[in-house]
């Protein structure tokens, strides 16, 4: 819980605060530009808000937040309305699952709401009142994992609800040896006519990525949006593995279309498959002039 005795000073004046336990995971800044950003190497509130959207927003960002760093001085009433109102759609049958999880710094996970079976994408904290609205919508059929760093509470949602998980054999530990389908080699792998898993090594040894309908790419820290830069990147300052095997692996998304680029860390893309694979050259070539 935040604390006000802990409320960074950079904060506006107000209901809603940042306190110094915020680790920079960037959350609340995208889910709510309007009020949070970040100054001094961490998140506040510059702007109070304004409205029941901004409101419902702040909120979202307050239970999304990973390490409960923001707060408000007294205790909402209405906070039940935003517990409800996860997981928040993007498109379609694609939501964002909030409530992130400390152990992934922060890393977004998301549902894929399919009659075949929900697709649970990484893992978010095991919150009780997501818990429950995923039951609402139809449970969770399969938990793929993009890669080790994202795990978070994948054990306590899979003994909830009986779902498999899909993880790289690259990518297994000791907490995560019991998965119940281990990927393998380099080439891609088809779950279902609508899902095709590409390995991309590079962040890490086994990293994977998602395309599903050939619409929606979910990429966990392979690849994701930049706002400062205006286009799409590749973690250069995080990449564990290979820098070098991570341009090859951005060089294999160019076989395939589509239109969103679901990040677990980093923005969200959205554009046309034209103008996506522009962007992909766009990153491929930024890639070699990063020290």
């Amino acid at each position: 819980m935040a604390s006000l005795q802990e409320k960074r000073p950079q904060n506006t004046p107000g209901e809603f605060f940042v306190d110094s336990s915020c680790i920079d995971c960037d959350t609340c800044r995208w889910m709510t530009p309007t009020v949070f950003n970040r100054q001094d190497g961490q998140s506040a509130v510059y702007h109070q808000p304004q409205t029941e959207a901004e409101r419902l927003q702040s909120l979202q960002a307050l239970l999304a937040c990973p390490t409960a760093s923001i707060g408000t001085k007294e205790k909402p009433k209405d906070i039940k309305k935003a517990q409800e109102s996860f997981p928040l759609p993007i498109t379609e049958e694609i939501y964002h699952c909030g409530y992130h999880a400390e152990s992934s710094f922060g890393a977004t996970s998301y549902l894929i709401q399919r009659r075949e079976g929900n697709i649970l994408v990484d893992s978010p904290r095991f919150a009780p009142p997501l818990v429950k609205q995923l039951e609402k919508m139809g449970g969770v059929d399969l938990m793929y994992l993009t890669h080790q760093d994202d795990v978070a509470d994948h054990r306590k949602f899979q003994e909830h609800f009986h779902c498999d998980r899909a993880l790289h054999e690259d990518e297994i530990t000791a907490d995560t040896e019991d998965v119940e389908i281990k990927l393998t080699g380099n080439d891609p792998i088809s779950l279902a006519p609508d899902l095709k898993i590409i390995p991309v090594p590079g962040h890490t040894k086994g990293h994977t990525v998602l395309l599903y309908r050939n619409k929606f790419l979910f990429t966990g820290d392979h690849l994701a949006w930049s706002d400062s830069l205006q286009q799409l990147i590749a973690f250069r300052r995080v990449c564990w593995y290979s820098w070098e095997e991570l341009q090859q692996s951005m060089e294999k998304l160019t076989h395939y279309s589509f239109e969103w680029v679901l990040p677990g860390h980093g923005r969200r893309y959205h554009a046309d498959p034209e103008t996506m694979q522009q962007q992909l050259q766009k990153c491929i070539t930024w890639m070699p002039t990063v020290a």
